[in-house]
């Protein structure tokens, strides 16, 4: 028989939480998430914000480096800057003195050719003969200046047959577009150099992204072997330019005033026009618009760049205005 006898046995209890312990623990939990979410939710705003002022700041850099680069170096004739002493370029008497072949003209008889006016341009319009965009299907912006910058490369190149070159000394200069150097010109004390126009404007739909707006230009270059004025887009986002001209009427190398492109003291043949008058300094303002819509942005800024009151967009897409004074290098005598 077997004798059970009740020894020294210990219970070891086991304990749990409890549903008030549970209920806290899920409230710290949620509300740590929820503190999470919403961190996460305001670095994503930042970032998204942060990436849009970027991308227009890096729209506005990029189309002002490059009508800037322009219009510093207009006048640039290859080894002197006096448009006087080009043989060719176009008087108001005839758009092509020299009668050379092919020139141009989609854009105005003138156009090429115009050297006594290295800068030029519209104000608040576009009235060049060739329709903006590529075969003139676009629409240009209202309100905004047209700015059409003249001159020669800054490197020296090879006549080449087919596209409007510059043959100059340090005193004298003449157009030309075949193989050969223009007679009277050595190889000793003259250098050939590529004939450069291009006329700034803002289009209101780019190709690249439909419905916003974009810098525009139309260029000389050569298109098998045809001298040719070809239509390039440049920045998408650009919404508005526009420029102020300083103008020199005492030769003094000062700016005596401020004109709008197109102003009769600066216009061959205007009633108004002063002889001797020379563009030396150029001020330029820009309106660049971001791409696309920003959720909870309203733009309520009113835009005023040289004066012209662009009035409130009063719309979700964000702006930026720049402005620069630029320098004519070889404006000064």
């Amino acid at each position: 028989m077997t004798n059970l006898t009740s020894g020294n046995c210990s219970t070891t209890q086991q304990s749990g939480m409890t549903l008030i312990e549970l209920m806290v623990a899920l409230a710290i939990g949620s509300f740590l998430m929820v503190g999470a979410v919403q961190i996460y939710n305001q670095s994503r705003q930042a970032f998204v914000i942060n990436e849009s002022i970027a991308r227009v700041q890096e729209t506005a850099q990029f189309a002002m480096d490059t009508i800037e680069s322009d219009l510093r170096m207009a006048s640039n004739w290859g080894l002197h800057s006096r448009s006087l002493a080009i043989e060719g370029s176009a008087t108001l008497a005839n758009a092509n003195p020299m009668s050379l072949a092919d020139v141009p003209t989609a854009c105005g008889a003138a156009w090429a050719l115009d050297l006594l006016r290295p800068v030029d341009g519209d104000n608040d319009s576009y009235s060049l003969a060739c329709g903006p965009g590529p075969g003139g299907a676009e629409t240009a912006q209202t309100n905004s200046d047209t700015i059409t910058v003249r001159r020669a490369t800054v490197a020296p190149t090879a006549p080449q047959a087919g596209r409007l070159q510059i043959q100059s000394t340090r005193i004298q200069g003449q157009l030309f577009n075949s193989s050969t150097v223009p007679g009277g010109f050595s190889a000793a004390d003259s250098e050939t150099h590529d004939l450069m126009v291009n006329s700034y404007y803002v289009a209101e739909s780019s190709a690249l992204i439909p419905g916003v707006p974009t810098l525009r230009r139309k260029t000389l270059t050569s298109v098998g072997g045809t001298p040719t004025i070809v239509d390039q887009e440049i920045a998408p986002g650009v919404e508005n330019i526009q420029m102020q001209l300083g103008v020199d009427v005492d030769e003094d190398n000062a700016v005596d005033r401020y004109v709008n492109p197109g102003d009769a003291i600066i216009t061959p043949g205007a009633v108004g026009f002063i002889p001797g008058s020379r563009v030396i300094t150029a001020r330029l303002w820009m309106i660049i618009r971001g791409v696309s819509r920003e959720a909870g942005l309203v733009d309520n800024n009113t835009y005023s760049p040289a004066g012209v009151n662009l009035g409130t967009f009063n719309d979700s897409f964000r702006r930026m205005q720049v402005s620069k004074t630029i320098l004519l290098r070889n404006a000064r005598t």
